[in-house]
């Protein structure tokens, strides 16, 4: 198998692990579904994938926060404090590492 092959492999099978680690931890993973149906229809989002999922507390509220990838290119920030009903949307500019 060439070596670009199994680095995708690879990499698929880690997001798969991780995917299912962060879904498998979710107290309420329904958020999940909440957001994305959210960011599709304020900002025309096909998620294809999210990062940097958190479930918190803050001052005895729940939080919720992730960043989706759309399958255009795009990412968005959400974040939800209880008791909103709706996620607060940000679009992510371009970042330099």
């Amino acid at each position: 198998m060439p070596r670009n092959n199994l680095r995708i492999l690879l990499t698929a099978a880690t997001t798969l692990a991780l995917t299912t680690a962060v879904f498998g931890q979710s107290a309420n993973p329904a958020w999940v579904d909440q957001l994305s149906r959210q960011l599709a229809v304020e900002k025309d989002c096909s998620v294809e994938y999210y990062v940097n999922m958190k479930e918190g507390e803050l001052a005895g509220r729940l939080t919720l926060e992730a960043r989706a990838q759309c399958a255009d290119g795009r990412q968005f920030d959400g974040s939800l404090t209880d008791p909103a009903d709706n996620f607060t949307i940000s679009e992510c500019g371009t970042q330099v590492c």
